[in-house]
């Protein structure tokens, strides 16, 4: 941010008013000059510090949605070069490039509608669809759009295709979508900004190197759109590395204007192992949007699960409720089990006791998302706090034996576990999740 606390706070009514939810106009102004709140907090700012204000506390890096609804993924707003500085705010969003003369566009639309996977407690998809115009016929274009919209409603749209009068067709088609408008060159730039304008859509700016980068966002914003994506043309690792994070840089370190717009990167290959691993390359350095030409579903997961760690927050464990689960049907004679509410361990955990086909219960202790051996270490997952958990769940109650199964990596709690339990029965289970399966039946 550009201004510090104390000039943020000399802008402010200072009445400590409180309306805001911080105890003074001091506090707030220096948790805004952090960008941990927002100016419209304040009842009794005057526009003039309002417009100030907004303007110094907008983000280095501008931020919007392409497409509409819940499903919109959003982009920009990012503060950091480094996700250990404070995180990342917006995943990078995945789009499958489609020609409008392909015979199974609408198969493949219908792939990206169906994409949606749940890993460890997230919904992760493909969220958009670029169609591209190789047919070179507007009415084709058109139609091949329009299908893509229809067989992928909730699927962010991009419209790729450098005639302005394609395009211009293809918007008004599903003008409701909000289609991002893939592309405004030098060339074009007048014609394709004022159809953006013009339909309230973001629009990319496509241009060889990050100065006539530079200078075309500028054009575009001279013309009246705001809400613009950067692609520099960067096709090979290493000129993705390296342009994207001269952008980042120069947006972040230098508050460099055109350049503080989310970054789309074509990763497109013929082979579909090098086209996996340039996109990683450009989810780890800073796109906004990759385009790839397939979502087969090991690419896809191998994606979604880089994507997912990098835009988690690295001081803050990924964490499921504490309660008891029910997998399967279990009854009064299921075997109860535990473990922690690291997510991870969650969702490892309950994967092999359902493919062990024994219905079970599993109690999730919260060791704030910390795994098993990590959680007995830091005395988050105790005899004490295990007993107190399982008494305070009321599940024994629901149980014709009262037994606790423990994972066999902290077998050492079993004796202390029993002394404090009393009534229950404390059995050692396996050390590792595979072998669930294995140790369930073998009890039957």
């Amino acid at each position: 941010m550009a201004l510090t606390g104390v000039q943020v706070f000399k802008l402010l009514p200072k009445t400590n008013c409180k309306k805001c939810g911080f105890p003074t106009c001091l506090a707030f102004a220096m948790k805004l000059a952090q960008g941990g709140a927002d100016i419209s907090a304040c009842p009794d700012v005057s526009e003039e510090a309002k417009t100030t204000l907004g303007e110094a506390s907008a983000p280095p890096i501008r931020s919007f949605a392409i497409g509409t609804g819940d499903k919109a993924p959003k982009m920009g707003a990012e503060t950091v070069m480094f996700r250990h500085e404070k995180k990342f705010v917006n995943p990078c969003a995945i789009a499958i490039n489609i020609k409008d003369n392909d015979d199974s566009l609408a198969a493949k639309a219908e792939e990206v509608a169906n994409s949606e996977i749940d890993r460890v407690g997230q919904i992760l998809r493909v969220e958009a669809i670029s169609i591209e115009c190789a047919s070179g016929d507007s009415a084709t274009y058109e139609a091949a759009v329009k299908l893509a919209a229809e067989k992928a409603p909730e699927a962010a749209l991009i419209l790729n295709c450098k005639d302005a009068a394609v395009v211009e067709a293809a918007v008004k088609a599903v003008a409701d979508r909000k289609p991002l408008i893939n592309g405004a060159t030098d060339e074009n730039a007048e014609a394709m900004a004022a159809i953006a304008k013009a339909n309230s859509c973001p629009i990319i700016a496509c241009a060889d190197g990050l100065e006539a980068l530079s200078a075309l966002t500028e054009k575009i914003k001279g013309l009246g759109v705001e809400d613009i994506v950067l692609d520099s043309g960067a096709k090979s690792a290493k000129e993705i590395i390296v342009n994207n994070t001269q952008i980042r840089r120069a947006a972040l370190k230098k508050s460099f204007k055109p350049l503080g717009y989310p970054v789309i990167n074509n990763v497109i290959r013929d082979n579909a192992i090098l086209e996996a691993s340039i996109a990683s390359v450009a989810i780890a350095k800073y796109a906004s949007i990759i385009v790839v030409s397939s979502v087969e579903k090991w690419k896809t997961l191998a994606l979604f699960t880089q994507r997912q760690n990098i835009y988690t927050d690295p001081q803050v464990p990924m964490q499921v409720e504490q309660k008891i689960y029910e997998i399967g049907e279990p009854t009064a004679d299921s075997p109860l089990m535990i473990t922690t509410n690291f997510s991870l361990t969650y969702f490892i955990v309950a994967g092999e006791i359902e493919n062990s086909k024994v219905p079970s219960r599993l109690a999730v202790m919260d060791s704030e998302g910390l795994s098993v051996l990590t959680a007995w270490a830091a005395g988050k997952f105790t005899a004490a706090k295990i007993a107190v958990f399982i008494q305070e769940s009321g599940i024994g109650d629901t149980l014709t034996n009262k037994e606790l199964i423990l994972p066999g990596q902290v077998a050492i709690l079993s004796g202390a576990l029993e002394d404090k339990l009393g009534d229950w029965k404390i059995t050692v289970g396996p050390r590792e999740a595979n072998a669930i399966p294995t140790y369930l039946k073998g009890r039957e």
